[in-house]
């Protein structure tokens, strides 16, 4: 039998009755960041996926490559990342909950406390629009209601808005800080201001996947919040200041009333041997992994400052990105990019984010938006 003989797309094979459920119509596809394309004469760059753009450190790298016991499932609890993770955190490690990335423990957290009642009603979930782009989509699959508010036009949460969207079926918020894609963080008065505005019952998740960017001494920091409010569950993950992303290992952190039910929607064996060898390496380690931060930080500095004095307007960064607010010109922009080998994330009509990368990289781009003259101005 030849390959051309089966060589039927699958696509147009007929399969009478099997449909998806009719929410997968309503959710948007998750998008991820383009790799570059290859221009003669010039070194490509992807910075459109918010990874670090370093492997991670030799110690790490060792760890992983020394992992011998890959024919056997990994431990479904990550009793010795936890264990580590207690100590570094000063947290129990009885209120640590891991998953496939911080996106993993969200997923976890969404399937056990939000989604279809029995009476058909759906439970609703609060979150700041734009952000994360995962966030509507999670949503759905669990089969709870999206409630989508509008950032404020610097590019932070419109917290008061998101207390007014409170209802008695709201079962959880997301609140993104630093916010992906735009920026800025969310301080701790802000915070502690918008729990005291929210009912006990309604867990509140503070999503800080690019926490270890933040420079802002007035940044709230989650550990602290989840330390006096019972209903606060916060998400970390391994994928960006460590540069694991593609070894999946996330976590969340919350009271034992919580993590008593995500313990049994928590996928089995979600975090890999590897993957977790490499998170505990990383924080035996996390002195040396701060050092590669901080060098990604006063890159960001440098890029920031070098946008500013080309007065472009742009919100507060303090993940590992940028966001430039271009309207309609984001296609425009995206495709001139591309003809420098970079690759940016566009977000259809709205902006481009750009990731801090490499330093060449990160000059390239700032002399391409030296050239460009629609960029976000200051007023």
């Amino acid at each position: 039998m030849t390959t051309t003989e089966n060589d039927t797309d699958a696509a147009e094979i007929p399969v009478p009755g099997i449909t998806p459920r009719p929410v997968i119509g309503k959710l948007p596809q998750y998008t991820a960041g383009k790799p570059p394309v290859a221009v003669e004469g010039l070194q490509s760059y992807k910075l459109s996926s918010n990874e670090n753009p370093y492997p991670p450190l030799p110690a790490v790298l060792e760890a992983i490559s020394t992992a011998a016991t890959v024919n056997r499932y990994p431990d479904p609890l990550s009793t010795a990342l936890r264990n580590e993770l207690s100590a570094f955190l000063d947290v129990p490690a009885e209120d640590i909950v891991t998953g496939g990335g911080s996106l993993g423990a969200l997923n976890q957290l969404l399937a056990t406390f939000a989604g279809q009642n029995p009476d058909g009603t759906a439970d609703e979930v609060i979150y700041p629009w734009r952000s994360f782009e995962a966030y509507p989509i999670s949503v759905g699959l669990a089969g709870a209601e999206s409630v989508q508010v509008p950032l404020n036009a610097d590019g932070t949460h419109n917290l008061d808005a998101m207390a007014e969207a409170v209802t008695e079926r709201t079962k959880v918020i997301l609140l993104c800080t630093p916010n992906n894609p735009t920026g800025p963080v969310l301080t701790t008065a802000q915070v502690e201001d918008f729990l005291r505005r929210v009912p006990s019952n309604v867990i509140v998740v503070i999503d800080e996947a690019y926490e270890d960017f933040v420079r802002d001494d007035d940044a709230v920091n989650g550990i602290d919040m989840y330390r006096s409010h019972p209903n606060v569950v916060v998400l970390r993950t391994f994928s960006k200041g460590a540069g694991l992303a593609g070894l999946r290992v996330g976590y969340s952190v919350s009271h034992a009333p919580i993590t008593q039910h995500l313990r049994v929607a928590a996928v089995p064996f979600a975090v890999s041997t590897i993957a977790e060898q490499a998170a505990v390496a990383s924080l035996r380690h996390h002195d040396q992994v701060v050092e590669r931060i901080q060098g990604l930080v006063a890159e960001r500095t440098r890029v920031v400052e070098g946008l500013k004095a080309l007065g472009w307007s742009i919100p507060s960064a303090q993940g590992n990105f940028v966001w430039l607010d271009l309207g309609g010109n984001t296609p425009e922009f995206a495709a001139l990019a591309e003809q420098q080998a970079l690759a940016v994330r566009a977000f259809g009509n709205e902006g481009v984010r750009v990731t801090i990368g490499e330093e060449d990289a990160n000059t390239r781009f700032l002399a391409l938006c030296a050239t460009y003259t629609k960029g976000p101005r200051v007023s």
